[in-house]
């Protein structure tokens, strides 16, 4: 079992910054590909960001250029720093872990809320 716990949302203008955090513990490794999902009211969860085992790191197009995933592999911290934040980045934001290959082993943290005022 692996337990992820978000922190850092929070309310922030636009044009702001936030850095979120998720640390992980329980059974979690190296292996495990970490990311951050976001859902905004009445829509579906999306994927914002990935980071896989070998340093591979994936973003959405709507935050290229703005937000930077990174991870602490000694801590087993995973951050997301998001610059010039604008209105549609307001969402729930969600830490994920998630084995290559044991599709049973797959993790979710219980969301940070970040809100973006116009």
């Amino acid at each position: 079992q692996v337990l992820l716990v978000e922190s850092g949302g929070g309310l922030v203008q636009s044009g702001g910054s936030l850095t979120l955090s998720c640390v992980a513990s329980g059974r979690i490794n190296s292996l495990y590909t970490m990311g951050w999902y976001r859902q905004a009211a009445g829509g579906e969860r999306e994927l914002v960001a990935s980071i896989l085992s070998s340093g591979f790191r994936n973003y959405a197009d709507s935050v290229k250029g703005r937000f930077t995933i990174s991870h602490n592999n000694v801590e087993h911290t995973l951050y997301l720093q998001m610059n010039n934040l604008k209105p549609e980045d307001t969402a729930l934001y969600y830490c994920n872990a998630r084995h290559p290959w044991l599709e049973q082993a797959n993790y979710w943290g219980q969301g940070t809320q970040v809100t973006v005022s116009p």
